[in-house]
């Protein structure tokens, strides 16, 4: 039953981090109906800016600190990133077909992924957070974790709901050409959906670098779960992208601590990633629209 209850919280804390990177999908595929898989890599890029602040306090300042302003510093830097992937790869192409816009995503994609391997920037080796900050908050990781996925969910829902920038993105998702008829600035909405999500990003990029190794090419897998994620909660649904990461998380912990370990001497405990690709295959067989997702309705 210890076990049980240990796999299930590490699981909810792997869950949240998908989910944080889920609601990004959401959002932007919310609004310009668009699976931006350049957005696994800015969870990468969080997790490379908040190494380097990492190193550049720990020991000068308090610990507490140092991980408020690993949080901030890569929030600021992937929604300036978000931004400018927006305005550079995507605006110029919004009125082309959606595959050529999910090509461009790839390759903005593997365009940071490479770049970030140039030594002059972070190089192809793994690194890791400084001990000290590790062990500091390595026993909260799991508390800290869901926390923060729950109040900016809570958050991101109140902005959506309820404020003026909220009803114009609830506007754009409903009718593209209506709402900028009706006088809103959809470049601005586009932007600040894309800043959202990219400090959401951000943010899981940090949880996760705390714990795992840093390296340019650590946000394919995670990107490719919240997909799933987001798929499984219904996407373009913010609850849902909750859901979904943390139903991916608490699966993928038990059947690596719990269910698998036990068939056969533990030998398949390495398939436990190919769970989501599972989930994500009956998903679209039997529910696509997904757990809280609405069907789509078009007119012909």
């Amino acid at each position: 039953m210890h076990a049980f209850l240990d796999q299930l919280l590490i699981g909810l804390s792997i869950g949240a981090t998908y989910a944080l990177i889920a609601l990004g999908y959401t959002m932007v595929y919310g609004v310009l109906r668009l699976i931006n898989f350049a957005h696994g890599d800015v969870y990468m890029v969080g997790a490379v800016c908040g190494y380097f602040i990492a190193n550049a306090l720990t020991g000068h300042v308090p610990s507490w600190v140092v991980l408020l302003a690993v949080f901030f510093g890569a929030v600021v830097v992937c929604s300036v990133l978000g931004y400018f992937i927006e305005l550079l790869a995507y605006r110029p192409l919004r009125n082309r077909p959606r595959l050529v816009l999910l090509i461009t995503a790839i390759g903005v994609s593997l365009l940071l992924e490479n770049v970030l391997q140039l030594p002059i920037l972070f190089g192809p080796t793994p690194h890791t957070y400084p001990p000290e900050l590790r062990q500091a908050f390595g026993k909260y990781f799991a508390p800290i974790s869901l926390s923060l996925s729950l109040v900016l969910m809570i958050g991101l829902t109140w902005l959506v709901m309820k404020t003026k920038t909220g009803l114009a993105l609830r506007a754009l998702s409903y009718r593209f050409e209506t709402a900028r008829l009706m006088g809103i600035n959809t470049n601005r909405i586009i932007s600040i959906t894309f800043m959202f999500g990219s400090g959401l990003a951000a943010v899981a990029g940090v949880l996760d670098a705390m714990r795992y190794n840093v390296d340019p090419l650590m946000g394919i897998m995670p990107g490719l779960k919240a997909f799933i994620a987001a798929v499984l909660g219904g996407i373009g649904n913010i609850p849902g992208a909750l859901v979904g990461g943390l139903l991916i998380g608490v699966i993928e912990a038990m059947l690596k601590g719990v269910i698998l370990p036990h068939i056969a001497g533990g030998r398949f405990t390495s398939y436990a990633d190919a769970a989501a690709f599972v989930i994500l295959i009956l998903v679209l067989l039997v529910k696509p629209s997904g757990l809280l997702g609405r069907p789509a309705q078009e007119k012909v």
